[in-house]
């Protein structure tokens, strides 16, 4: 569902500033764009505040993180105006982010497949046995080669390039009307 302008995100001075012992420091200076059923691409170099520009849009900065904006919203919502509760049921089910590590991403103690199951059932009312085939099926279209086998594999248990694939499965399960990717095939082995 697109908002009556067609805009499905629109941001508009978009600032992330941290705070330090020598005061604070502005990760994200003046970001603006709008976004309808396209593909944008963010290119600058190495700290110049693309991720931090995701994960403000996803409300996944640290709690010391201030985020302003002259506008920051998703379909017509305020993504600034809204509750973290409000927040958290966006996430996932209409709006994704593919994290940079899947490392540091992935939980550590919980299968891949469970992690994928539990992210379909957070956002869909479906059964264990439907979430699973559907879990197997979304590996595979990911090109991991033995998704049965995988399903059960932890994250350590995986190489990089197939955690991150196991990442991008688990962020495209739940169908999202947008997806933000923060350099998502950095670890993959294409």
């Amino acid at each position: 569902m697109i908002g009556r302008t067609g805009t499905l995100l629109e941001v508009d001075d978009l600032r992330v500033t941290f705070p330090t012992r020598t005061g604070m420091i502005e990760a994200v200076r003046g970001v603006s764009f709008s976004l309808g059923r396209e593909r944008l691409g963010i290119v600058g170099e190495s700290g110049s505040g693309k991720s931090q520009t995701g994960r403000a849009i996803m409300g996944l900065t640290p709690p010391q993180a201030r985020i302003s904006a002259n506008k920051l919203t998703f379909d017509g919502i305020d993504l600034l105006g809204i509750s973290p509760r409000q927040r958290r049921a966006l996430r996932g089910n209409r709006i994704a982010m593919i994290l940079q590590d899947p490392k540091y991403s992935l939980d550590p103690v919980m299968s891949i497949g469970r992690q994928i199951v539990e992210t379909l059932r957070t956002h869909e009312k479906v059964g264990k046995a439907e979430a699973r085939e559907r879990a197997l099926a979304m590996l595979e279209a990911v090109q991991i080669r033995d998704p049965k086998r995988v399903f059960d594999l932890h994250p350590h248990e995986v190489s990089g390039g197939m955690g991150q694939r196991a990442m991008i499965a688990m962020m495209l399960i739940a169908g999202p009307e947008m997806m933000i990717a923060d350099e998502p095939t950095s670890a993959l082995d294409v």
